[in-house]
């Protein structure tokens, strides 16, 4: 019989290596998003009723400077609820105005986009493919996974089944059945196949707007936009985006 320290550790590594893989992955930023993603969808089809609220998941659009992907979209008479999944633990620090919110976790801090910021991108792509009138469109933020906000936050930034409850707070009805029916077959007919192939290609447009070098659009006109430097005041000498087409167009982002 082999008593040699590999053959005795031999069982223990046959269940830790998976067990340490496994455990991997689910930290990992995609497999996190996607659970988070899932939780909120089996919240809704608990606690949302399906004839009542459309549902659509994970909807990828085109957009002038590529696509935009939204992670939960609710048709009502009451508003179209566009919702954003965040699944992070930990304390949050946060302002309504924030380009930027933190996450602190035990002794370590970071930094993520504010959220409200995020999915205001998406109810723009909403409402230029509905046609919809601005105030009917409304932005929610959901945080799974045990946070807790250090600081104040809007109705709209909720924790677990918190969004129902902001989505059930609408109750004037602002849309036809008829209404509703339309918007959900345009946003059935105008997205974007929800493939890997959509993700991969979601992905890359991500880093192509992150890069400073790369060729943008102006989401409103569709023009170049091109690096501006602020020439007076209290911002001379920073850069941003620009639209080409300017004055006519006054579109700008910042690098």
């Amino acid at each position: 019989m082999d008593f040699s320290p590999l053959a005795l550790l031999a069982p223990t590594l046959f269940w830790l290596l998976p067990l340490t893989l496994t455990i991997g992955l689910l930290k990992s930023p995609w497999v996190k998003g996607y659970l988070g993603e899932l939780l909120v969808r089996l919240f809704a089809h608990w606690q949302l009723d399906a004839q009542t609220y459309r549902r659509l998941h994970n909807v990828t659009l085109s957009t002038p400077d590529g696509t935009t992907q939204i992670d939960h979209v609710f048709l009502s008479r009451c508003g179209i609820f566009v919702v954003e999944t965040k699944n992070m633990s930990g304390w949050i620090f946060g302002g309504e105005h924030q380009a930027q919110w933190t996450q602190k976790l035990y002794r370590r801090t970071f930094k993520f986009q504010n959220p409200l910021r995020q999915n205001y991108k998406h109810l723009k792509a909403l409402e230029a493919t509905l046609g919809a009138n601005p105030e009917h469109l409304h932005s929610v933020i959901t945080f799974v996974g045990g946070t807790t906000f250090k600081t104040k936050v809007p109705a709209n930034v909720t924790q677990g089944i918190g969004f129902i409850r902001y989505i059930r707070s609408f109750q004037q009805p602002v849309f036809s059945e008829a209404e509703v029916d339309a918007m959900l077959q345009t946003l059935q007919t105008g997205r974007r196949a929800p493939t890997l192939a959509t993700h991969r290609e979601h992905v890359q447009n991500l880093k192509r707007r992150s890069d400073p070098t790369a060729e943008r659009h102006c989401p409103k006109c569709g023009s170049a936009l091109l690096i501006r430097t602020v020439k007076s005041g209290a911002k001379a000498g920073q850069q941003f985006w620009g639209c080409s087409a300017f004055p006519k167009c006054r579109t700008m982002q910042s690098l």
